[in-house]
């Protein structure tokens, strides 16, 4: 049985380029609820924003990683 070997610069660009979707992702949904003052900059609710975002974006890495092959 053959073992499959990824790249581990392949792998460490996949993991950036997720932490870049993240935080974009992140950003782009903070923002109009911190102008429109939904939220306090550095509140509770923008914490659970950028973690339910992260949890979105870990899912979504693991899912199409097992699809490509690095």
């Amino acid at each position: 049985m053959e073992t499959r070997k990824s790249n581990p610069i392949k792998v460490f660009l996949y993991i950036s380029v997720w932490v870049i979707i993240w935080g974009t992702l992140g950003s782009f949904i903070d923002y109009p609820l911190y102008k429109n003052k939904i939220y306090l900059e550095g509140s509770i609710y923008q914490y659970l924003t950028f973690t339910f975002t992260a949890m979105i974006a870990i899912i979504s890495a693991k899912f199409l990683y097992k699809k490509i092959d690095l």
